[in-house]
């Protein structure tokens, strides 16, 4: 399974087009977003083309190919009008011997990740609008930063998970 990971959309329509587009190119098989996708947040300014009833229906229209976690900025109301589920704090995924952990972020500390990944697991988080491919210890860290609100110089991203293997892209 060919799954594309993008995070922090923040109600971008561009953005969530340009996702889709890329996610279609790529034919992936799973779109999985790391939360924070209508809402830009208090700390952040409006991104380009923000508009979030956009977004719900070009996200809406492919439903059945998303998986998603939580994001600091995304509510119960958000829910109401997407129609994928957006609740789970985190996701676990097994994907041809990949075991990945799949979170926003919003409390991840790089010199105490989470003790039950293993040397070859990977984590998965948004959150600081940072695109990094790096490790903490024995444990791959992967971040697709924001598409639409990139931050600390790190350029619009996404992440490709194939064939036992994981990809930090740029758009």
């Amino acid at each position: 399974m060919k799954i594309m990971v993008a995070s922090d959309i923040h109600g971008s329509a561009k953005w969530a087009r340009r996702i889709v587009g890329t996610f279609e190119s790529e034919r992936a098989d799973r779109l999985l977003l790391l939360g924070d996708i209508l809402y830009h947040g208090p700390r952040n300014d409006l991104p380009e083309e923000y508009a979030p009833k956009e977004v719900i229906k070009i996200l809406n229209d492919m439903k059945d190919k998303i998986m998603a976690v939580k994001g600091n900025c995304d509510a119960e109301v958000d829910q109401m009008v997407l129609k994928f589920p957006i609740t789970a704090e985190y996701l676990w995924i097994e994907s041809e011997g990949l075991m990945i952990y799949a979170t926003h972020g919003t409390h991840l500390d790089p010199d105490a990740p989470p003790a039950f990944l293993k040397k070859g697991d990977i984590l998965l988080s948004g959150h600081s609008h940072e695109a990094r491919d790096e490790y903490w210890g024995e444990i791959r860290y992967l971040n697709p930063g924001s598409p639409s609100l990139p931050k600390n110089g790190t350029a619009p991203s996404y992440i490709i998970i194939d064939k036992g293997s994981a990809e930090l892209k740029r758009f």
